[in-house]
């Protein structure tokens, strides 16, 4: 962790951190919540036929909002309401992949 110094701090600074726990009942709330975006982003993506496209049965028809924050992309436009409706029924990975298809992924030079 980065800690900002001042300059006149002489030395160490020690600083205890009192770290915050999860719950046994927060921890089990957010299993079930995490469990009920993935049924209900299940339920609302349906499976393309085997063999149809590159997101095969993964739901990534043309009419889907991920396929729509793609062509967003492509087209240059502003993506921030593509992408809020993306989030609604695709995670994360889902979506930094679907954008990695248009632009690619970043690569530092070595």
């Amino acid at each position: 962790m980065n800690t900002f110094l001042p300059k006149d701090h002489a030395g160490e600074v020690a600083t205890e951190i009192e770290l915050i726990r999860s719950t046994e009942p927060e921890k089990a709330q957010q299993i079930a919540n995490v469990k009920l975006f993935q049924q209900a982003r299940n339920a609302a993506v349906l499976p393309l036929p085997p063999g149809e496209g590159r997101g095969e049965g993964t739901g990534e028809g043309p009419s889907t909002p991920l396929r729509n924050l793609q062509q967003t992309a492509r087209d240059r436009q502003n993506i921030f309401t593509a992408l809020m409706e993306a989030v609604k029924t695709h995670s994360l990975g889902q979506i930094s992949h679907a954008l990695y298809e248009v632009g690619g992924e970043y690569r530092r030079n070595m």
